[in-house]
């Protein structure tokens, strides 16, 4: 919990020691220094060195201030029993007035150890500005300590002053971090594309040929050619769900079919964020009526609908590598007749087993841990966790897609075309960039 530390059991803090920590002389300490310092051991070593360490910052003239001191016991008593969370010993050290908070913006800072050199530089940066803010009376920890909603407030708009201005030399702070969190972003997008190629393929290698069915894909050309060259649904969707106009889509049946089907899986309509896809996520659906296809993104309905395309893009997008995997396994496996319903589908995620497939090392919709990091006990809670419905309602858009592509039927069962295609149709959603 907390700040990511390894805390030393047996150990007595003294001033000295803190300011060793903290790089400064005992008389010149912050509240961040010691909050640093206490948080370095176990809880019950903290709480038996507070006495010491006030005592010995009194000596020097820099006795902080009655709430800081019982702020930290209170803590550190939370801590003790485990009753603490994440939230409350960040909150904690974020009150001392110069530990900069956790989120500014879109800015999400990492722990000590997973931050980047640039993030290091930013961090000690505002660290510094926050400490001349204090200095000048510009903060107040005490009412940052007792839980001020207006000091808060404040405290956080002045880092967010600091992040969107120019430095001497012309960087801005926020702009140069978020930069560098897109491009790690993509780096890792990049790297789970290539482990989910490779895992499709392992699947694709053991089924052998699956011939392209020229029959079915014409007929399916045709029928979507007809679709697109009307208004509203389907076609439209289709055509959005490409990024393309219906003048640019390929006059080639099987380019056209591929180039659809790709964009089912990976949209290239407007870009979501993050925080659109755990939306999607959590979203709750308003009735059919309620929601108007092709309607001004920006009139939604009780101003907290998105549009009918909007919800479509963010509920496709918010499926992961680990969700299309296991999604084209059972169908590849199981070949032309295989169940694809919405329900079926998220029923193929649930009981999908990574270790079936060579290389891939993912848990359902984390990606911040693999499969081998993982006791008996967290994979049980995975799976009690797992909700289903929810899972069941973001592939209802790409089942819709899917019967009028004609990759299912009517009762919705894997046709010989979507045998075919859509494992290439994710190969695609997949490739490397050119």
């Amino acid at each position: 919990m907390g700040r990511e530390r390894h805390t030393l059991r047996g150990v007595e803090l003294q001033p000295d020691r803190v300011a060793e920590i903290a790089h400064r002389p005992v008389a010149e300490l912050r509240r961040r220094d010691v909050a640093i310092a206490l948080l370095s051991v176990a809880a019950e070593d903290a709480l038996a060195s507070l006495p010491a360490i006030r005592r010995g910052m009194m000596a020097v003239g820099n006795p902080l201030s009655a709430p800081f001191w019982e702020s930290a016991e209170e803590i550190l008593d939370k801590i003790s029993s485990s009753d603490a969370t994440f939230g409350d010993v960040h909150g904690w050290l974020e009150a001392t007035g110069t530990e900069p908070t956790g989120i500014i913006g879109l800015h999400v800072w990492e722990e000590p150890s997973a931050r980047s050199p640039l993030q290091e530089e930013m961090h000690a940066r505002l660290v510094g500005h926050l400490e001349e803010r204090l200095s000048a009376g510009e903060i107040d920890p005490d009412q940052l300590a007792t839980g001020n909603e207006e000091a808060r407030r404040e405290y956080l708009a002045l880092q967010e002053r600091w992040m969107t201005t120019p430095l001497a030399d012309g960087r801005i702070p926020m702009t140069v971090l978020l930069d560098e969190q897109d491009e790690a972003f993509l780096a890792d997008w990049a790297a789970a594309d290539a482990e989910a190629r490779t895992a499709l393929q392992s699947v694709l290698d053991r089924v052998g040929n699956r011939l392209l069915p020229a029959d079915e894909l014409r007929t399916a050309a045709d029928r979507l050619r007809a679709d697109i060259a009307r208004p509203g649904w389907p076609g439209q969707m289709l055509v959005s769900f490409s990024g393309r106009t219906a003048e640019a889509l390929p006059t080639d049946d099987t380019e056209l079919w591929l180039t659809l089907a790709t964009s089912v899986a990976s949209p290239q309509g407007d870009p979501l964020s993050e925080e659109d896809k755990e939306f999607a996520r959590a979203m709750e659906w308003a009735e059919d009526e309620d929601l108007k296809f092709g309607s001004d993104p920006d009139d939604v309905v009780g101003d907290s609908e998105p549009d009918e395309l909007s919800a479509a893009i963010a509920a496709v997008c918010a499926l992961d590598h680990f969700d299309w995997l296991a999604v084209m396994s059972a169908l590849v496996n199981g070949g032309p007749g295989t169940p694809a319903s919405a329900a079926d589908l998220a029923r193929y995620v649930r009981d999908f087993d990574p270790d079936e497939i060579i290389g891939l090392e993912v848990v359902p919709n984390d990606d911040d841990f693999a499969d081998e990091d993982l006791d008996d006990d967290t994979v049980e809670g995975y799976d009690d966790d797992f909700d289903e419905l929810s899972i069941e309602g973001l592939f209802l858009h790409v089942t819709a897609m899917w019967s009028v592509l004609g990759a299912i039927d009517s009762d919705d069962r894997l046709t010989a075309l979507g045998w075919w295609g859509l494992p290439e149709a994710m190969r695609r959603a997949w490739a490397e960039p050119e």
